[in-house]
């Protein structure tokens, strides 16, 4: 971080990502002097922190951050090309935006690293998926984790082609998530509880089951065996969500396929 410190960390985006990144580097000690944020409409909160808002930016920033929508994309990235082909690392967690595409604007002998974050980032429970060109050194690497550790585990690809995958696991998992909350409540109306009841019991299950699985030993499977009782309710849930024909294994693997195939359209 202390390249940081002394040349500076350029954020492109602050929005819902943004703001969560942010908040954990600032949580972490880098001081409000180092960050420039560039976003035409910042928050409030943005701009109490002391951090430097729409100014002119460093010379040679160490990090350019770039967390903008892919559809502001095209518009955002040329403002950044003067420190293309240089020592800045550009770092991009932007969905859909090949590694190609950053070179195409800024340069190829340009050091990129594209990540992959969810939403439980605003939370500091997030994961990240990281993989960098042929310009981004092993500093570089270590540099990217050290920065998107601020809101959560971080992990290395051995390819950019697993990024779609990655994005239908676990860039739009969360939403999946919050589906079944949202199906485990109603069905627990449909079996009496009233929505408040139904949808707390929902909440702390899922939330609980998911800390639970992170943290034992066992694997999931094993979780999920020593949870059911040969017979019991359990056992007779699991014999209609684990059909192979219309359960949650065929079910996810259909929808984790739509995302896949809607992320490597998105990307062409």
């Amino acid at each position: 971080m202390e390249d940081i410190r002394t040349r500076g960390l350029v954020l492109l985006g602050c929005g819902k990502m943004g703001s969560a990144m942010l908040a954990g580097w600032l949580a972490q000690g880098l001081p409000e002097q180092s960050i420039w944020i560039i976003d035409p409409n910042p928050s409030e909160w943005v701009k109490s922190l002391g951090v430097h808002v729409n100014e002119e930016l460093p010379a040679n920033p160490a990090i350019v951050l770039v967390a903008v929508k892919p559809q502001m994309m095209g518009k955002a990235l040329p403002t950044l090309q003067s420190f293309g082909n240089g020592e800045t690392l550009f770092l991009s967690v932007a969905a859909g935006s090949l590694i190609a595409n950053f070179e195409e604007v800024l340069g190829n002998k340009s050091p990129i690293i594209r990540a992959m974050p969810n939403t439980p980032a605003a939370v500091g429970r997030g994961i990240t998926a990281i993989i960098g060109n042929d310009h981004a050194t092993e500093a570089h690497m270590q540099s990217a984790e050290t920065l998107l550790s601020a809101v959560g585990q971080v992990l290395r690809l051995e390819g950019e082609h697993q990024m779609d995958a990655v994005t239908a696991v676990s860039g739009s998992g969360p939403a999946y998530v919050f589906h079944l909350i949202e199906a485990l409540a109603a069905a627990g109306e449909a079996e009496g509880l009233d929505a408040e009841l139904a949808m707390k019991l929902a909440k702390a299950t899922v939330g609980g089951a998911g800390h639970l699985a992170e943290q034992a030993d066992d694997t999931p499977s094993q979780l999920r065996v020593n949870v059911t009782s040969p017979a019991g309710t359990t056992a007779a849930a699991l014999e209609v969500l684990m059909n192979e024909d219309d359960g949650f294994p065929a079910l996810l693997k259909r929808a984790v396929k739509a995302a896949a195939d809607r992320s490597r359209e998105l990307a062409s």
